[in-house]
């Protein structure tokens, strides 16, 4: 930190449309959030305590056409050290490539600088933006603000650059992801071994924030079978020994199970698959599939499912 002024940092990127999805999310638990900064900013140099960092309002106005326009982030926190406020934080998480980040970015921070200048701040924060990439495709647009616009060279002189910190998840280096404690350091972890190895089965260690990791590698990866893990085992998902290995390999089973019961397998099953009772009580228990997902693959009404998944097959 520079003479008493704190950085004022924004962490730019997920879809936005989706981030309602969810009411809390998983980079807004101060262990998390502190996390993904000291990880990236700090080497996994604990710099930023979680217990520092308090709520910050993830929106911000600006005007344009005579109206007001409101720009929203995903998560956005102080940090602060005793009494003094010496940082503000914000985040979000980028999918795809967008040849316009250096402009968007450009945007949040200059909205953050207003804002700052609106309520007379007598301290006013620098900004600091970084960007966490998540897509498989290396990003190969610009990453500063010149390299998004055609300026003749008779006015590049006059016109200031502004260069966007970035980082592609998925090429973390395992130093890097050593750098890391908290829930991110999974979702890191299966982004960077699974663009290697598609077969990757995901990290054996615990998941503390249950809910909030299931609907944002949702709509991280855009693949409903999170989802639906997290929706079929609602129940059980208490916080205690989850772990993205176990729930991938369930993910794997129904996968594997739907296929066969739509004779989408190597082994196509002939004849009536609603006669197969076996076949089906095989899936509930090994699969982890519920009565209803199964009747929704067959296209059977769920009671006949049931009576099949019921039968008792030492009589028969």
């Amino acid at each position: 930190m520079t003479d008493g002024q704190a950085p004022y940092l924004y962490f730019k990127g997920t879809v936005m449309a989706e981030k309602d999805m969810t009411e809390k999310t998983l980079e807004s638990y101060n262990d998390v959030f502190a996390d993904i900064v000291n990880g990236f900013l700090f080497k996994g140099e604990q710099v930023v305590k979680e217990d520092e960092l308090e709520a910050e309002s993830e929106h911000s106005v600006y005007k344009g056409d005579d109206k007001l326009h409101e720009q929203e982030r995903d998560v956005a926190k102080y940090w602060k050290n005793g009494k003094i406020r010496i940082a503000l934080f914000g985040f979000e998480n980028q999918t795809a490539v967008d040849k316009n980040m250096p402009l968007r970015v450009f945007g949040y921070d200059g909205a953050s600088y207003r804002n700052q200048l609106n309520h007379k701040k007598k301290e006013l924060y620098p900004v600091i933006t970084l960007v966490l990439y998540f897509g498989n495709k290396p990003w190969n647009k610009p990453k500063n603000l010149l390299g998004c616009l055609d300026v003749p060279e008779k006015l590049k002189p006059y016109v200031h650059d502004y260069q966007i910190n970035l980082f592609e998840v998925c090429r973390l280096t395992e130093e890097q992801l050593s750098y890391f404690k908290s829930d991110f350091k999974i979702i890191a972890d299966y982004f960077v071994k699974s663009r290697k190895n598609p077969d990757y089965k995901g990290s054996k260690e615990t998941i503390k924030h249950v809910d909030e990791f299931f609907k944002l590698m949702n709509v991280l990866t855009k693949d409903k079978n999170f989802e639906s893990e997290y929706n079929t085992n609602l129940e059980t998902l208490a916080g205690g020994d989850e772990n993205m290995n176990m729930h991938l390999t369930n993910m794997l089973n129904r996968e594997k199970a739907a296929g066969i019961l739509e004779g989408k397998s190597e082994g196509k099953i002939e004849g009536k698959i609603e006669g197969n009772a076996e076949l089906i009580q095989k899936f509930i228990k090994n699969g982890n599939m519920t009565v209803e997902q199964i009747a929704d693959i067959l296209k059977l009404p769920v009671e006949k499912v049931r009576q099949l998944a019921e039968m008792d097959l030492t009589t028969a």
